[in-house]
């Protein structure tokens, strides 16, 4: 039995990706379409890419767009067994009959204003077994004698055989009735996801000064520990919620993106203490700039978060756009660029500030061309 190519089917950043699927579900079922209606999707890409994201990113996208309450049940098959698919026989009440209790995920609202979306997770990676209970979802919306209600969107994912997880070969018959769509690292995406989403300081200015170090994931090596969107938000958690000093956490932050890229990491992140004090710009002061690529990095990223965390505070906001006038142009692009991603329609925020409204007029054209 063959296995489906990946080369003919379309490769989609995150961010991509969630505005397409976004698109399709949301219009479809506004313009009336049954959720059933819709083909399922099938996610393909290596670990840690952000697969799981992109369908959460989906969930909530449909709910502001529809207005309806979107619930999501995540169904990780690798950790399933066909019972807990199909549910536990019994007998029925005169006992002359077999019938299957339904099981828990099937325990759907299927109300007008709800949508319920049902992610099957791992499904390549899961006993073949399984995988034949998870497809009859996909493709026929039943298992066994339980049926989807008419208000549940179904998207799988998994790992390609080529990416050497364990993954098992979907048959061609089953594959043409998916629609197939790849997920690919992009670190535009992912950047604007992480900064709306409060993602360390040290982790966006690392990567953003090497950024090939966002996805290390090489099927070829047989390592335990490597870089990925996944591993890294990992890394930000750490350095969030229990010590921001990456030398103290250097163990722990290599037992997650390997030791070559946590001690690179560990080594770029000493710049910190060459950095102006970030508060002080955005009182209004001006310190010095720092003096080399890899510091203004740092010192743009760490002016992003504490632009996060003074977003409602628009006199500040201004104090730190007249401070990175004084930038090299790409940098002022980058850090203004970065600041739009804070949140929603944040850009319509900075337009009202005059300092934003007079960088734009002069230099926003280097917004689309800047790192």
């Amino acid at each position: 039995m063959s296995d489906i190519k990946l080369s003919n089917i379309p490769s989609l950043s995150v961010g991509r990706l969630v505005e397409e699927l976004t698109h399709m579900y949301s219009t479809a079922l506004l313009g009336g379409m049954s959720a059933g209606e819709i083909p399922s999707v099938m996610l393909w890409g290596p670990p840690g890419v952000g697969k799981s994201q992109a369908v959460r990113q989906v969930a909530a996208a449909i709910g502001e767009r529809t207005g309806k309450r979107v619930s999501v049940t995540d169904v990780r098959l690798l950790l399933f067994n066909p019972i807990d698919l199909r549910g536990i026989p019994t007998a029925n009440a005169d006992k002359t009959l077999a019938v299957w209790l339904k099981p828990q995920i099937f325990q759907m609202d299927d109300s007008e204003n709800v949508v319920n979306l049902l992610f099957l997770d791992e499904i390549s990676a899961a006993p073949q077994s399984v995988q034949a209970a998870a497809y009859q979802i996909t493709l026929d919306r039943v298992v066994g004698e339980h049926r989807l209600p008419d208000n549940c969107i179904v998207i799988a994912a998994g790992n390609r055989t080529t990416d050497k997880s364990v993954a098992f070969k979907m048959p061609k018959a089953l594959a043409n009735r998916l629609l197939h769509l790849e997920v690919e690292g992009s670190f535009e995406a992912w950047k604007q996801w992480a900064i709306s989403h409060g993602i360390h300081e040290k982790v966006l200015g690392f990567l953003s000064f090497r950024q090939n170090h966002l996805m290390g994931f090489d099927p070829t090596k047989d390592e335990l520990a490597f870089a990925t969107p996944r591993s890294w938000e990992m890394v930000s958690k750490l350095l969030c919620g229990v010590d921001g000093d990456v030398d103290k956490m250097y163990t722990l932050i290599a037992g997650l993106v390997g030791c070559g890229v946590a001690v690179e990491f560990r080594t770029w992140a000493r710049v910190y203490a060459e950095l102006p004090d970030v508060e002080d710009i955005f009182r209004g002061k001006r310190p010095p700039l720092p003096t080399t690529t890899d510091a203004m990095y740092a010192l743009t990223s760490a002016m992003v978060a504490r632009a996060r965390e003074y977003k409602d505070d628009l006199s500040r906001i201004e104090n730190s756009i007249a401070y990175a006038t004084q930038m090299s142009p790409d940098f002022s692009a980058l850090l203004l660029r970065d600041y739009m991603y804070i949140d929603k329609d944040y850009k319509q925020t900075l337009i009202h500030i005059p300092e934003f409204a007079k960088w734009l007029r002069t230099k926003g054209k280097l917004i689309n061309g800047s790192h």
